[in-house]
């Protein structure tokens, strides 16, 4: 069974902190680097590590300060993950790859996508947006987030940090993940840089997402005119784990279809 179980990887020095890698599948086979969600870890995935491990070669890299990830002493931000990342990429010598990220993990996948240096080939981002549109409740929801609120509403993703995390301190964490999410500088969202995009992206959403709003997508895809778009119905925010077969189809037809970039 191709799973992550934070007992096969190992820990790389990055800018500061022990970055938590681990790998599933043929080393032969095209890399996918996968990028998990805030306050979550690489297993996030497992719903559709199985499928994916039978074509690619996994990379699961655990957010700095999550799973088993140490937070080092630089705090959180959306262009610190991006530099690990491709910190990561450069230490395993992955010069092209295939990028999925969740959540927080679409975001930075979508900052990197921008960058002129990029390496990845086809992205697929879940529950993901350039910024929160106006008015949108996001940045309302993150406003109220807390590291007791957070033990009481998931108490099952608590313990799993806590299993496996070197630091095993949620009370720091999740203020600076907080800091994060309502980071609207230069080191945050990605916004309109992603007009810079030229990789083959999949945009993909769950009607009920509730962290991401239509309206933040429809500003994404007018940006990236050549993004596939995904809408999943009887879906939320983590729709890969809700409808998994169909986000599992659907990122199959993506990783087959040929290229139809703008430009």
């Amino acid at each position: 069974m191709h799973t992550f179980n934070h007992r096969a990887g190992r820990h790389l020095e990055i800018h500061g902190a022990r970055i938590y890698v681990e790998t599933l599948g043929d080393p032969a086979n095209p890399p996918l680097v996968m990028l998990h969600g805030g306050v979550g870890s690489i297993e996030d995935f497992n719903p559709l590590t199985p499928k994916l491990a039978q074509r690619f070669h996994l990379v699961g890299i655990d957010s700095r300060g999550q799973g088993a990830s140490s937070l080092g002493s630089r705090g959180l931000s959306y262009a610190l993950l991006q530099a690990d990342v491709e910190a990561v990429a450069a230490q395993l010598q992955l010069d092209r790859y295939h990028l999925m990220g969740f959540s927080d993990g679409g975001i930075v996948g979508l900052r990197m996508a921008a960058s002129p240096q990029s390496g990845i080939g086809k992205l697929v981002a879940i529950g993901a947006h350039a910024a929160p549109a106006p008015g949108d409740k996001a940045f309302d929801i993150y406003r109220k987030v807390t590291a007791q609120g957070w033990r009481e509403k998931f108490p099952e993703m608590v313990q799993a940090y806590e299993a496996v995390s070197p630091d095993k301190d949620f009370d720091a964490l999740v203020p600076a993940v907080m800091k994060m999410w309502m980071d609207d500088g230069p080191d945050g969202y990605p916004g309109d840089s992603v007009a810079r995009i030229r990789c083959e992206l999949l945009l993909v959403r769950g009607d009920d997402d509730h962290l991401v709003s239509r309206a933040s997508t429809d500003a994404l895809l007018a940006l990236v005119p050549h993004a596939r778009y995904l809408s999943i119905p009887f879906a939320g925010h983590e729709a890969h784990k809700d409808q998994t077969a169909i986000v599992a189809a659907s990122a199959d037809a993506f990783w087959d279809a040929p290229a139809r970039r703008a430009g």
